[in-house]
């Protein structure tokens, strides 16, 4: 089975702990949306998607790497870290679009300096936190098992 996962992790690194605990753990291919802008997933089982929230939305570089290349049909699941609450409406229209499946998603606190937020120190401090990884690794096994059925 082949799997990657898209994401994008640009202010506190929230978004990579967790993939990279994936990434570890399983073997998955990492793409990174802000520095690869293109690549031929028709290969893969399954793709996800991975993004801290910005404004209410997955990251613009998530997005865009979706809507250009993503294949119609695929298998996706879903991972975001936020500081407020998760969002998953921008990422969920263009697989939508793309009638892809969405098996499952997933999400969890990061470290959040945003805004007003920085005057206070940031909220969600230490987060993700090894309890946020080991739930990330429990979801992504439920999606390798779910996937052998």
């Amino acid at each position: 089975m082949k799997i990657a996962i898209v994401y994008a992790s640009v202010h506190h690194g929230n978004t990579k702990k967790l993939v990279d605990a994936i990434a570890d753990a399983y073997g998955t291919e990492l793409i990174d949306a802000t520095k690869i802008k293109e690549k031929n997933l028709s290969e893969y089982d399954a793709i996800g998607f991975a993004s801290g929230i910005y404004y209410g939305k997955f990251h613009q570089a998530v997005l865009n790497f979706a809507s250009v290349n993503l294949p119609q049909e695929k298998t996706v699941f879903l991972i975001c870290t936020h500081g407020g609450s998760a969002a998953f409406g921008s990422i969920e229209a263009i697989l939508k679009n793309k009638r892809c499946s969405i098996t499952d998603r997933f999400s969890c606190k990061g470290y959040d300096t945003f805004g007003p937020f920085r005057l206070i120190g940031g909220i969600a401090k230490g987060h993700p936190d090894d309890k946020d990884i080991k739930s990330v690794l429990d979801f992504y096994d439920g999606i390798i098992k779910k996937m052998q059925v």
